[in-house]
């Protein structure tokens, strides 16, 4: 969901400290924690504190437990910041007041030794293109499913805006892979669409593994075919394309076969003359090769389709 169906930008709405702690204070220990991080809500938070004058310290100690968050070291404390389920699994207990807050945007916590200390509440936008790309896949008989590690109530509400029914939340990378095993081994063709370390497994165990242009260096090198410039809309358009280049395939295999069949029968009733068998077969071979230049895109695509991709190089 997040850097796909969403920009991956996400803005923090709100600041939650526990009684007695400093709001500098728990964002400085959470920017610090997340000043290695790659995931788009650790990078919100860096580029947050900063924009309030709070410069983060380089952590002496750093891990990464994906699908659930990080565990740090600053200034010699233990500090854990991530999601709900990485607090509970070190016995921290959250408040219930806390919990309830905006249920559909995504809370990043922050604990410190043996305690929680804040939460920071971010929202992330989708992607404008998003809702059409997914309506066009629709109608296109593609069954799509929301495959995220946000909660329920976050993967709902951006579910319900995109228009997708079948939605699987709560889930760490293992959970994602064995959801596409289950697809897989099911006869289904599966193609994954992502922009995480946490999607890297997946990516590879799908058929064809898609990761956005925006998304990590691992998962760009799990995945099958990198989407520049993050638009869904080309991935539906390379759908669109795949099934039209199929389609023409099979029109130029059964075509040749025809003429081919029309030959022979020619030839066997004695009204095959060279000069005939010569015309049947250029004329066959001219309809194909016109046939397959229909995959063509026109002059202008193709000029900003070049123009787009030079501007990319050059950015």
């Amino acid at each position: 969901k997040t850097g796909t169906l969403t920009y991956g930008e996400p803005e923090v709405q709100s600041l939650v400290v526990a009684p007695g702690a400093a709001v500098d204070d728990v964002l400085r220990l959470m920017a610090s924690a997340e000043l290695r991080s790659e995931h788009p809500l650790g990078k919100t938070l860096v580029r947050y504190a900063r924009t309030q004058d709070i410069a983060p310290v380089e952590p002496e100690a750093f891990h990464y437990t994906p699908g659930l968050g990080i565990s740090a070291t600053v200034n010699g404390e233990r500090i854990l910041v991530g999601n709900e389920a990485l607090l509970r699994k070190h016995g921290i207990v959250l408040p219930e007041q806390v919990l309830t807050q905006q249920p559909a945007a995504a809370k990043v916590w922050l604990a410190r030794g043996e305690a929680w200390l804040g939460v920071a509440i971010v929202a992330d936008t989708v992607r404008s293109e998003a809702r059409s790309a997914l309506q066009t896949m629709h109608a296109m008989g593609l069954r799509t499913v929301l495959l995220t590690g946000d909660t329920q109530a976050v993967a709902h509400a951006v579910g319900a805006e995109l228009g997708i029914s079948t939605i699987v939340a709560d889930v760490l990378p293992d959970a994602k892979l064995a959801y596409i095993e289950q697809l897989t081994a099911s006869k289904a063709v599966v193609a994954m669409v992502g922009d995480g370390i946490n999607d890297a497994p997946a990516l590879m165990k799908a058929h064809v593994g898609v990761a956005m242009g925006s998304g990590t260096d691992v998962a760009r090198e799990s995945a099958d075919v990198v989407l520049l410039g993050n638009d869904l809309v080309k991935f539906v358009q390379t759908l669109q394309l795949a099934r039209r280049t199929r389609r023409i395939i099979w029109a130029n295999f059964v075509g040749t076969v025809a003429v081919d069949l029309v030959g022979i029968a020619l030839a066997a009733a004695g009204l095959l003359n060279p000069l005939l068998a010569a015309f049947i077969h250029v004329a066959s071979e001219m309809t194909f090769i016109l046939n397959s230049a229909r995959l063509l895109p026109p002059v202008d695509a193709r000029n900003s389709a070049r123009h787009q991709s030079v501007a990319q190089l050059e950015h």
